[in-house]
């Protein structure tokens, strides 16, 4: 699976971004998807996951309520909403692909990683 995130960008504190990450392959509903980031200077750290079928997501506490993770498999494309953008939202982020087994949670588990695209969020 290759996969290729855009729609980053530079906003004010507040506003709203829409990451897009397309999947290469004609399983992509095979696999579960995940978001993570990193910040300068720190590690990469989970966001969001979904389940192959999106029935199931998960987010981490610090954007739950804010970020939506969504997909749509006849597109090959997941996609993270984040609204009320906070400076602390600030890093690269990631998408990530895996069909294994283990907690979507931890980067470890993912087999596949797209190039991550930039937000930055103003204050």
């Amino acid at each position: 699976v290759q996969l290729q995130a855009s729609g980053g960008g530079l906003v004010q504190a507040g506003g709203c971004l829409r990451l897009s990450c397309a999947a290469s392959g004609r399983t992509f509903g095979n696999y579960n998807m995940g978001w993570f980031r990193q910040a300068p200077g720190r590690e990469r750290r989970f966001v969001a996951a979904g389940s192959g079928s999106g029935d199931r997501t998960y987010y981490a506490d610090s954007v739950k309520g804010r970020f939506t993770i969504s997909r749509d498999n006849r597109k090959n494309t997941v996609y993270l909403q984040m609204n009320s953008l906070k400076p602390e939202d600030t890093a690269v982020y990631y998408c990530a692909a895996r069909n294994g087994l283990g907690l979507l949670t931890n980067r470890d588990n993912y087999a596949y990683w797209g190039q991550g695209t930039q937000v930055t969020v103003s204050s």
